[in-house]
């Protein structure tokens, strides 16, 4: 890991963010619309990731980690979005969900067996919460763990979970008391290999096509009760405290796209010329562009706001609720005006903008919807 990363002045933070452009421009772009259309998972650009310490943002050193904060950690996943949602996407599964609940929940034992790993992607990461008919209702989980001497068996199946089929290892929320209540469900780490432990169908995806998604199914599997992350019936509220961080890595990636899809369209306008001059200089482009550039500056300051409370360790429930609905609602808008803007060209595969619109539609609807958003903040506001 480079140790230069670990202390960030605004020089260095220019720096990283350069490096990070010029890996995703070099081993990223070329192959953006290749791993699209056949729905690959590039498992080998995450392990170079990991060699250059992207894999493990927030993991601190003594795991092997960049052990950077959470702007650091928001500027490397806009960098890899603004080229890839797909990237982006399971860069942020990946830092956020998995390692980010082994480091927040673990004991010392657990993050210095799981995290080094994490953080050099010597092993790809998974999380698992959400069921067939369980999204919102997370809850209701079927998936349970019983414990049977030093083992939880567990049977059961998730659905939508990134890195499902080539993660090395997932934390998986299993119900161990009863269903409905939050003090029924606890977190389990579960290696691949285990038995009983496999995945089951592949999604094709509209957009997000080369972050893999699939089904997780356990069949009689037999857990170590060592790889209990906390105590019993504390996996519910463990999870909603990692998605509250998520949710900010969602944020990034909504904006990472937004700003791809902004600057895909000012280019355009001002090279595409109708009626004898650039597009860019009809007022109807060019207050497109500035209703887009403005609601991408409002975006990034409802993130970094909650950067900055999560980097102080203070409640970001409801501001990482607000940037990850605004961000991800201002992700599609942008999108959608910069097909507009390409009008005809936009609709084709030639050019990057109708990839940014199929991609950012997943932001309102992962890690909680835009309307469970709005519940987070109303509860909130109502406090």
């Amino acid at each position: 890991m480079h140790t230069e990363l670990t202390t960030m002045g605004d020089e260095n933070r220019e720096m990283m963010r350069q490096m990070v452009r010029e890996f995703g421009e070099k081993h990223i772009r070329p192959h953006v619309m290749e791993w699209d259309e056949a729905q690959v998972f590039p498992v080998d650009t995450f392990k170079a990731m990991g060699q250059l310490g992207l894999m493990g943002v927030l993991v601190p050193e003594e795991y092997g980690g960049a052990g950077l904060g959470y702007d650091e950690y928001v500027d490397v996943i806009v960098e890899v979005a603004r080229i890839c949602g797909s990237v982006g996407l399971s860069l942020a599964a990946h830092n956020s969900l998995c390692s980010g609940h082994i480091l927040a929940f673990g004991n010392d034992e657990q993050k210095q067996r799981w995290l080094p790993k994490l953080a050099t992607a010597e092993w790809i990461g998974a999380w698992a919460l959400t069921e067939a008919n369980t999204g919102s209702d997370a809850l209701r989980m079927g998936t349970a763990a019983v414990l049977d001497g030093d083992e939880y068996v567990v049977n059961g199946s998730k659905n939508w979970i990134t890195h499902g089929k080539s993660g090395d290892i997932a934390v998986v929320m299993v119900r161990t008391g009863e269903k409905a209540r939050a003090h029924g469900v606890s977190a389990l780490v579960i290696e691949k290999g285990t038995p009983g432990f496999t995945h089951g169908k592949k999604e094709n995806k509209l957009g997000m096509r080369a972050s893999e998604t699939t089904e997780l199914i356990f069949d009689n599997c037999r857990v170590p009760r060592e790889n209990l992350l906390g105590e019993e019936g504390d996996g519910f509220r463990q999870a909603m405290k990692v998605l509250d961080g998520g949710r900010i890595s969602i944020a990034a990636l909504a904006l990472g796209i937004a700003k791809g899809a902004l600057a895909a369209a000012t280019k355009y306008a001002k090279e595409r010329h109708q009626f004898g001059q650039p597009i860019a200089t009809f007022q109807g482009i060019s207050f497109k562009l500035a209703d887009m550039a403005t609601e991408v500056e409002a975006a990034e300051l409802l993130i970094r706001q909650a950067c900055a409370l999560k980097n102080r360790g203070e409640d970001v429930a409801k501001n990482s609720a607000m940037a990850k609905y605004y961000a991800s609602e201002v992700a599609v808008r942008c999108a959608t005006e910069a097909v507009q803007i390409f009008g005809g060209y936009g609709y084709t595969k030639d050019f990057p903008v109708e990839k940014y619109y199929r991609d950012s539609k997943l932001c309102t609807i992962g890690e909680g919807t835009s309307e469970i958003q709005k519940l987070v903040i109303a509860r909130e506001v109502l406090k």
